[in-house]
This record gives C-alpha cells, sequence and structure tokens, in this order.
C-alpha cells in the first residue's frame, strides 16, 4: 500500500483562505487504489514548513509527497519541474521574515528537480479536461523553498526509501479574484485535477495520449 502526503501551505498576505489549504479536507476523502492519504497544512515560513514537511515524511514513511501552494494569475493547475537554490522573497513569510538574495542551503546544488513523473501528472489531468501545464519556475518564496530544501533533505539522505517528491501550484479560487478580473478555478475541478495527478503517479504505465497545448521558441 502507497503512503501519500499531501500538504497545503496556510493563507498568507493579509488573505483569509488559501486553496491549498481549502483542497486538504477533500483530499483525505478520496480513494486512489487502496493508498493511504495523510493531509496537513503547512505555515508560510521556510524553515519550519520544511521541519514539519520532514516530520510528516518520517511519521507517515511516506513513498509520494506533493505540496500545494498557491499562485495567483495562473489560470492551470501548474507541476513544478525545478527548485533553486535562492531565498528572494517578495514579501514577508507569515513570521514577518523577508529574506533577500540568499542561498536556502550554503555550498548546495544550484537547483534540483522533481522527482515526480510531472508529464505524466499534466497528461492525465488535461485527459480528465482540467487545464494543466508544467511550470519552470516555482518563484523565490516560501513554496520554492520548502520544495529545494525538502528535496536536498531527502538527496543527503542515506539508505533512505525512494520518496518521490513535488510541488503542485493552484490558482486563485472564484472568491479570491478581485471583481472577477484575475485567472481562477473552483474548488472541485482543482479537486478533480489533483486526483487524476495522483492516479498517474500510481498507475505509472497506464497509456495516455498526448495532448500538445502550444509550443513557444
Amino acid at each position: 500500500m502507497k503512503s501519500i502526503l499531501i500538504t497545503g501551505f496556510e493563507p498568507f498576505n493579509g488573505q483569509n483562505i488559501n486553496p491549498a489549504s481549502e483542497l486538504l479536507p477533500l483530499v483525505a476523502n478520496l480513494q486512489l487504489n487502496g493508498a493511504c492519504i495523510h493531509c496537513h497544512t503547512l505555515p508560510v515560513v521556510g524553515a519550519a514548513s520544511h521541519a514539519k514537511l520532514m516530520g510528516y515524511i518520517e511519521q507517515y514513511q511516506a513513498d509520494i509527497v506533493l505540496v500545494l501552494g498557491q499562485a495567483a494569475g495562473r489560470d492551470k493547475l501548474t507541476l513544478e519541474r525545478v527548485a533553486i537554490n535562492l531565498d528572494d522573497y517578495p514579501i514577508a513569510d507569515n513570521a514577518g521574515e523577508l529574506l533577500l538574495e540568499q542561498p536556502i542551503v550554503a555550498d548546495g546544488p544550484a537547483a534540483y528537480f522533481t522527482t515526480l513523473p510531472i508529464k505524466a501528472m499534466v497528461q492525465s489531468m488535461l485527459k480528465a479536461q482540467i487545464p494543466a501545464a508544467i511550470s519552470n519556475t516555482a518563484g523565490t518564496f516560501v513554496c520554492n523553498h520548502i520544495f529545494y530544501r525538502t528535496l536536498h533533505s531527502l538527496q543527503a539522505a542515506e539508505g533512505g526509501r525512494e520518496v518521490k517528491m513535488g510541488f503542485m501550484h493552484l490558482p486563485l479560487l472564484p472568491e479570491q479574484s478581485l471583481q472577477g478580473k484575475q485567472p481562477s478555478m473552483g474548488l472541485t475541478a482543482q479537486l478533480k485535477g489533483l486526483k487524476a495527478a495522483l492516479m498517474a503517479v500510481l498507475e505509472p504505465n497506464e497509456q495516455l495520449p498526448k495532448i500538445v497545448t502550444g509550443v513557444e521558441c
């Protein structure tokens, strides 16, 4: 039986909701091929969120870890490809810290790539008719911090189990969109997309049709 850990950040920057944490009670009720799903909210504070996440990974002996975060301005569920070794916060975190132009891990690698099968996950979401894409920037705020630092910790663990880890950014909920002018996606659609993405991780051999959504140069 696979152990899946899903975490989502609490509200931040003066807001009172975050789709990442709003999704968690719904995700906990999903039935996914007998997998055991564990859900927890994380603080929008880099060091504290990393400590909590590593504790949950150990507690549940997680095989699959997916962290969820809010990304205002995005109109799709976006799986992040890469985490970079840089804290350069555009705003203060929920502890009031404003970290600027400093490495997350001193002398750490410049970047880590997700260990989740993100292309298959995106194709699965598109097949379920949920807008989805791969993103090549997780920003330089707490989302990127926990993404990088957790991959670094998992890489450094000696003789440990293989843990697949990644990050997904979510659009705003409709009620967060200022006068309806910002891209948004309802909670039901976000849940449907997340379920499709997780099924692609649990069923890696399923053949999905190739869907091309556009090419840029």
